[in-house]
């Protein structure tokens, strides 16, 4: 896959109140720039805790589930777009299917 934009995780580990999280995002960047998903199940046979939401929005959990990371997926262009990253109480502020916080 080709994820858009690494410069968003990036940007969110470089905090220094989120510097926990840069391992495992950057485990997550790259698996999926690995990854071959064609379908959403495709992502749920790799993370079985990712939630698949509307809009072609996948939900991960990151860093134990201390993170939320929402991923748009292209899956014929073969794209996963950033669309948020952050903590559970910036997340339950936000409605996953129109996010655009990158």
């Amino acid at each position: 896959m080709r994820v858009i934009a690494k410069s968003t995780l990036v940007k969110f580990w470089s905090r220094p109140e989120h510097s926990d999280s840069e391992g495992a995002l950057r485990s997550w960047y790259d698996e999926a720039l690995k990854a071959a998903w064609e379908t959403p199940q495709d992502i749920k046979a790799q993370y079985r805790s990712a939630s698949i939401c509307g809009q072609n929005r996948v939900v991960f959990n990151i860093a134990g589930n201390k993170y939320r990371l929402v991923v748009e997926m292209q899956y014929g262009a073969g794209i996963a777009w950033v669309k948020f990253i952050g903590t559970h109480a910036q997340y339950d502020r936000i409605n996953v299917e129109t996010v655009n916080e990158y």
